[in-house]
Formats: structure tokens, sequence, C-alpha cells
């Protein structure tokens, strides 16, 4: 398959938004809002909340805005408003000061709103511009793509950080998920402009319910999303907490922060391109398997962990597992989407898994505080990737998007 300009350009918006998810969502903004902006031992606590509350709005609002982008033929133009959203949102994070714990809640509840909620959009133009055959590749080299992206936001943040000026960090990702999110709005698949906003939301309403109805009447899809929301959960929770278990349980600090996710998103991106040609030719199920069970073993060794190197090696190795999960399901989802209805359907995949980032942080939060550590919290992450992964073998699908030709008999004597 030969990428063309509108695959590239998908790529380069999960590029783009990479540089929120490395900077502030999972490394550097984490620790910086719990410890200099909120202190006093409430750090975890404040932070899952706002991440939990900012899943909860986007998972409420996913279905609605699916249906609003399909019928409305304007998921480009929401993608658009989203983005740009959580754009001026960041920016706004360089006036946080000590003590504005209430601001920066808010603050981190509207970029995060804004971030997740275009990636319902985002995903939903996967099966627009893939054939069925190579979206399993294509999914995976968004993700291969969006760690580069991380990669090159975390280098770029690291002198801002080492000289104590956050705001120049912050600053850098807005400037980055801008420019390199221009690609999408020009190439991506055009607006349809089927109808106004107030009689697409209707109809996105109504089909809404009709969506939820298709995929709980069909038993294989049902069990996949309960799969999906018990270990996207765990997931989630480690990407948000993991800056603030390594800071907190081993001392890190913010520069071996960044380059211990660095290293992270260099093996994620040889996962997920190590296993972007399985997901298509094994089939997603048997990836999502395999990873599931790598993640549980890393959840469990992470609590037994003692020293920062063997924290570092943890860590290391399930970066492997990270592309390959988040790529293999995007994927094994696609195949239960009937055609034209992709943004309906992604928005209710986009519900699940949010709803699944609402328990996990607050739960994580809530167990660290109330322990006074983190090694009881993690050790529960753990019991949603096995939990996940019993539902996953019960599911009949996710087999190969790559056909096998029948093999041709031949005829005649030696």
């Amino acid at each position: 398959m030969r990428p063309d300009r509108r695959i590239i350009s998908w790529c380069l918006f999960d590029f783009a938004n990479s540089s929120y998810s490395a900077v502030i969502a999972a490394v550097i903004f984490p620790v910086y809002y719990a410890n200099q902006v909120v202190g006093g031992g409430e750090g975890d606590l404040w932070w899952g909340r706002a991440v939990s509350l900012s899943m909860a709005i986007v998972a409420l609002s996913s279905p609605l805005l699916g249906g609003i982008a399909d019928f409305g033929g304007i998921r480009k133009r929401l993608l658009f408003i989203y983005t740009l959203i959580s754009i001026l949102a960041v920016s706004a994070f360089s006036f946080l000061k000590e003590g504005m714990a209430l601001e920066g809640f808010i603050l981190v509840v509207v970029a995060n709103v804004g971030m997740e909620g275009g990636i319902v959009f985002y995903n939903s133009f996967l099966t627009q511009i893939a054939k069925e055959e190579y979206q399993g590749r294509v999914s995976s080299w968004g993700y291969a793509v969006g760690y580069a992206g991380s990669i090159l936001s975390l280098l770029i943040a690291l002198p801002f950080v080492t000289k104590g000026f956050y705001s120049g960090a912050w600053l850098t990702v807005a400037l980055m998920f801008f420019v390199f999110s221009i690609p999408a709005f020009l190439y991506l698949p055009r607006d349809t402009k089927e109808g106004g906003f107030v009689s697409a939301a209707s109809r996105g309403m109504r089909f809404t319910w009709r969506t939820f109805s298709e995929i709980w009447r069909n038993r294989e899809s049902r069990k996949f999303l309960i799969a999906y929301l018990i270990y996207e959960d765990g997931v989630n929770t480690v990407i948000v907490f993991s800056s603030l278990f390594a800071a907190a349980t081993f001392g890190f600090q913010s520069p071996e922060l960044i380059g211990l996710y660095i290293t992270v998103q260099v093996t994620a991106l040889a996962g997920a391109f190590l296993m972007a040609r399985p997901i298509d030719f094994w089939g997603p199920k048997k990836v999502v398997s395999l990873t599931l069970v790598l993640w549980t073993l890393v959840t469990v060794f992470a609590f037994f962990a003692v020293t920062k190197l063997q924290f570092w090696l943890i860590a290391s190795v399930a970066g492997i597992g990270l592309g390959s999960v988040q790529a293999a399901t995007r994927a094994f989802f696609a195949q239960f989407i009937p055609e034209g209805h992709e943004s309906e359907y992604f928005g209710v995949y986009s519900m699940v898994g949010k709803s699944s980032a609402v328990i996990g942080p607050l739960l994580f939060g809530y167990i660290s505080t109330a322990a006074g550590s983190q090694r009881p919290a993690i050790l529960v992450v753990a019991l949603f990737f096995l939990s996940g992964l019993i539902i996953v073998r019960m599911i009949k699908g996710g087999g190969p998007n790559v056909k096998k030709l029948p093999v041709k008999k031949v005829s005649g004597t030696l």
C-alpha cells in the first residue's frame, strides 16, 4: 500500500496531538500541577479528579457528537473546534501559579475535553481513508508517528524544564499541536454539509440510541465494548499516573522523567511498527490478547520493583505493548462498523474508552492518598488487564483483515 496525502495528514495529526499527550497528560504537567500548583500531599487526588471529570464529559457527549458529525457532515469542522479549544487552554497554563489548584483544575478539564473529544472525529476518518485490508496497518502508522511526536515534544520541552521555565514548555506544546494539525484540516475528506446543526443534532440524538441498540443486540460487539471498558481503564490509568508514580515512588526528577518517557515512546513506536502487519495478518484479537498478558505482568512487576533501574526496564517493556494494544483495539472495533456510520460507532467507542478513564484515575488517586503509598493502587490496575483479557478471549471475531487466498490444486502427474 502506498500512503496518499490523506493518510499522511491523518498520521501527522497524531504527531500533533501527541505533544499534548506526552508533555501535558503524561510526563511534565501532572508532576508540576500536583507538586507545585496543588501541593500539600493532595496532588494525586486533584489530578485524578480533573482527568476523571474531563473524561466523563467526553464520554457523555461522544455518541451525540458522533451522530452530529455523520448526519450533519461536519466531522472535520468539529475536529477543528475541539482542537482549537485544547490549544487555547494549554496556552493558558502559562498563567498558573502556586496555590491555583482550582484554576488549574478547570483548565485541565477544558484542555482534556478538547483533546480527547477531537479524537472521536479523528478516529472516524480511518475507514474513509484506508481500505479494510489496510486499516490495521494505517492505525499502527498513526500511533507510531504519534510516538515520534511525543519524543520530539519532550526533547524540545527539556531545556525549558531544566531551567524551571515551565511556561515555555506549555507554549511549545500549543504551537506544535497547531502547526502539525494543519495538514489534516487541508487534506482529510471534506465535510459534506448535509444539513444544519439543529437538524443534525436532532437526527444524531435519535440515531445515537439506535447505535447503542445495534451494538448491544450484537453479542460479540457487546462483549468487545465491555472488555474494552475494563482493560482501557488500566491503560488510561497507567498513562495519566505513570510520571507521578515514578516521581513519588522512585524519586525520578523532571529530566529523568523525560528520559524515561522518551525510552517508553521509542519502545512503543517499535511495538506499533512490529505489530502493524500482524494486526492484519494474525487478527487484532490475537494482538490485543498478547498485549494484555504483557500489561498484566508489567503492573505486577512494578508493584515489586524497588530501584530506578528496575522500573526503567519495566517501563520500557510496557512501551512495546502500549502502541500495539491501542492500534489493535481500534482495528478490532472497526470490524463491527457498518459503512456510513463511522462517527456514530466511534462516538460509542470513544464514550466507552473515556468512561474507562473515569473510574481508574479516581480509584488510583483515592487508594494512593488513603494508603499513603502508590504501590497498592498500581497492583489494582493489574486486575483491569486480567479481567479484560478473559472477556476478549470469549469474543468471536477479530480475525485477520487480510483474507487467505485458496490454495490451487495442481493436476497432472510427474
